[in-house]
């Protein structure tokens, strides 16, 4: 499934270049605001989702020769893993640049689909990313519990932020999240009816024998202690309704004319929610830190926030430039 969405991704975003790039030899025509690089000719957003896919494909030999040299890894952040996040996240990115190019008109309804889709996307990408996140508050407590708002204040508010600014809609940061929840449920009803289907045999208490602290054998061990899913949503239904809490407190304070002000206080909601939902669980309740720790977390968590607004407010305003159409150039 991977090989297959990368494939596709690789054919639309290098198609869409070649076939602008063989229009304007062949006939001179250019796209509005196209541009010229490495001789292919096409749009800023289908050069950047080319680009950016490119960086995932580089990443599958490095990461082999990765696996040559140091051996199988399960985990997240290995370099060739975060490579290829990266050049997804690129390229999900470039999603609402190419929404903003094929729609021109500000009120459009289909633009506005196309950019919260797409921000939905970005989102997902970087909710990914946070993964392990959740196995470090797990195995090592102290202020490692909060890694996971540490770096949502920072990654997280460049879809969100980015969202409401790009659209000019203030509830846009909520819609986002409600897609991501919603593709999040549809992919794990397709997974259980996979299952059922399939019935395969599980080995996942062997794998975990060989490695007790592998991402694997601590995302079992946590399910069987809450009782839940391995990789589900900590906490279920009151987790998901939970999550909608530092976003919408980000709406309130209006992230297209205060995106720094905003990002600070969902970095305060994104810890809290964090503490509530996670901290009292059972199998994270004992590693919930003191007063001292967690007071050094929040200011880590605070001080990510104002790179993370600062960051998405020159996203929002960068992709809205180089995707201004020149109807509204001449307009401005």
């Amino acid at each position: 499934m991977t090989y297959a969405g990368v494939t596709i991704a690789v054919l639309i975003s290098f198609g869409v270049l070649a076939l602008d790039t063989l229009r304007h030899l062949v006939a001179g025509l250019r796209p509005a605001g196209a541009t010229r690089i490495f001789r292919l000719t096409g749009t800023p957003g289908f050069h950047v989702a080319a680009w950016g896919i490119a960086l995932t494909v580089l990443a599958a030999p490095i990461d082999d020769l990765w696996h040559r040299l140091f051996g199988l890894d399960v985990t997240l952040w290995s370099p060739p893993h975060l490579l290829g996040l990266f050049g997804v996240a690129i390229n999900t990115l470039a999603c609402l640049l190419i929404a903003r190019e094929a729609y021109p008109a500000a009120t459009s309804w289909a633009r506005y689909v196309g950019v919260v889709s797409a921000a939905s996307l970005f989102y997902g990408c970087l909710a990914v990313a946070l993964r392990p996140s959740g196995r470090l508050a797990y195995l090592y407590g102290g202020s490692w519990f909060y890694t996971y708002p540490i770096l949502g204040a920072l990654l997280l508010p460049l879809a969100l932020v980015t969202a409401a600014r790009v659209t000019g809609r203030r509830s846009a940061p909520l819609v986002v999240l409600i897609l991501v929840i919603a593709a999040g449920m549809v992919g794990a009803g397709i997974a259980r009816v996979g299952f059922a289907i399939l019935q395969p045999e599980s080995v996942i208490q062997e794998e975990a024998a060989k490695d007790p602290t592998s991402p694997i054998a601590v995302s079992d061990e946590i399910a069987r202690k809450n009782r839940s899913t391995p990789g589900g949503p900590v906490g279920g239904n009151f987790g998901r309704l939970l999550a909608f809490a530092p976003v919408v407190l980000l709406v309130a304070l209006d992230p297209r004319r205060r995106p720094v002000s905003a990002t600070l206080v969902y970095a305060v909601g994104l810890f809290a929610v964090w503490g509530v939902t996670i901290g009292r669980t059972p199998a994270f309740q004992p590693m919930v830190p003191a007063l001292g720790p967690t007071a050094a977390a929040l200011l880590i968590t605070l001080a990510m926030a104002l790179v993370g607004g600062v960051a998405a407010r020159w996203l929002a305003n960068s992709l809205t430039r180089a995707a201004r159409s020149p109807a509204e150039g001449n307009a401005r």
